[in-house]
């Protein structure tokens, strides 16, 4: 709508037409939207506070020492706050911490008792020690084993046995020799015969000159046959044979043919398997029963339990400190040769049988440096306890020092108690105790 003014001061007095001025909406609309900007900020800022509260009291809900929360599935997961499992994703349940728990003990729940099937029994006093039963393995007797040498330098032509495990006879042709100092040495003794038949008036004694020049031959392995021949053909072969001086089977070949030998260096061992060894292994705790003379019987399970009597023949006097472990040896016949080294054997030794407190072996546990057992301190509570023991039999262990008679003992679980506390603790429960 536009509005007709006359304006006095035209000179012409014509009518002028004006527009009217256009209203500014841009302040409404930036007030408005600082409204709704205040109003949205003020809605979040207290669902924040609202949240915040809620947290704090969830957080001061599950600060209780007394309180945390684990896995029924998976027992080793312990949280101080409720969740879900990050094994399986179940909820969480809540369980009590013992008031009466210290710090060197360890707490389970009835479902952590159930799935490590934690058993206890009473130690009390019983027979043990009537036998004693070790693993072994055979072995070659170390004193029947023979080391056939080259006695000079040379280079070995022709090797009459090549293959480790044969049998060799004593007097067997081992090897032939080319060697130039032998050559020479049999040439100066053909020389000194001559001399000896020809010169025999002469001031030289050549018969003691043809003995040394025999003797020489003789201690460079040439035989008595061989030396004969010598003399009386007067002709010196280019190569030496050489023959066992033992019985045996090859163990060890070090040679080939073409080789060069050097005085003393080894060309054959030869075993003598008559009689074998049984080594055992033995922790110290069982040497005071054993008797280091006496007799023990050597089961082959590999011979439809073959059982053969022998004798204690070593105990080794140096103890390895880091497994407490020592080495016996008995010595068995090996009649019709039908035992062989490496064979697994069983040894049975015959203790005195004696009094004492008596745990099943899978009570103690063992790291090398010591040995101990959890003993039960309350209705879900554990202690680790260092023992000392004694001999063992098949299925029971003597306890000499460290519990008395009827102290609570875990007998199943034992392991699953320490992988427990360790990664409870997160230390290992026998550090720093002694006995």
């Amino acid at each position: 709508m536009m509005k007709i003014f006359f304006d006095n001061n035209e000179p012409s007095g014509i009518a002028t037409i004006k527009r009217p001025l256009r209203y500014d909406r841009q302040p409404a609309v930036r007030t408005l939207q600082l409204l709704f900007l205040f109003f949205a900020m003020l809605a979040i800022t207290s669902l924040f506070l609202a949240s915040c509260k809620g947290r704090i009291k969830e957080v001061a809900a599950t600060t209780d020492p007394d309180v945390y929360y684990t896995c029924s599935m998976h027992p080793q997961v312990m949280q101080d706050h409720p969740g879900n499992c990050p094994i399986c994703g179940m909820k969480l349940i809540e369980a009590k911490k013992s008031q009466s728990q210290k710090a060197d003990e360890i707490q389970l729940s009835n479902v952590q008792m159930q799935l490590g099937n934690i058993q206890v029994d009473t130690i009390r006093n019983g027979s043990i020690g009537d036998n004693m039963v070790l693993t072994a393995t055979l072995n070659f007797d170390q004193r029947k084993i023979t080391a056939l040498s080259a006695r000079i330098a040379g280079r070995v032509d022709k090797l009459y046995f090549k293959n480790i495990g044969d049998y060799i006879h004593k007097g067997d042709k081992l090897f032939d020799l080319y060697s130039e100092e032998l050559n020479n040495a049999k040439q100066e003794y053909i020389l000194t015969l001559q001399n000896q038949h020809e010169l025999s008036n002469s001031l030289i004694d050549y018969k003691q000159l043809a003995e040394s020049a025999k003797n020489k031959l003789l201690l460079w392995g040439i035989t008595e046959s061989q030396i004969s021949d010598l003399a009386n053909t007067r002709k010196v072969s280019p190569l030496t044979s050489f023959y066992s001086t033992a019985n045996g089977y090859i163990t060890t070949l070090d040679i080939k043919e073409g080789d060069y030998v050097t005085e003393g260096g080894t060309i054959v061992q030869l075993a003598d398997l008559s009689t074998l060894w049984a080594e055992a292994q033995v922790y110290t705790s069982q040497l005071s029963e054993i008797d280091s003379r006496g007799s023990a019987t050597v089961q082959i399970p590999d011979l439809n339990n073959l059982e053969i009597n022998g004798t204690i023949g070593f105990v080794n006097p140096e103890i390895n400190p880091d497994t407490r472990i020592n080495l016996i040896r008995i010595t068995i016949p090996n009649n019709n040769n039908q035992l062989h080294p490496g064979m697994p054997a069983y040894v049975y030794i015959k203790n005195r049988q004696h009094k004492g407190l008596t745990l099943p072996a899978g009570a103690v546990l063992r790291d090398g440096k010591s040995t101990s057992v959890w003993i039960k301190t309350g209705e879900h509570s554990f202690k680790v306890k260092m023992v000392e023991t004694g001999i063992e039999d098949d299925n029971n262990i003597e306890i000499t020092s460290g519990l008395h008679e009827g102290d609570v003992v875990v007998v199943s679980g034992a392991y699953l108690l320490n992988s427990e506390y360790i990664f409870k603790k997160g230390a290992n429960p026998m550090e720093g105790m002694k006995m």
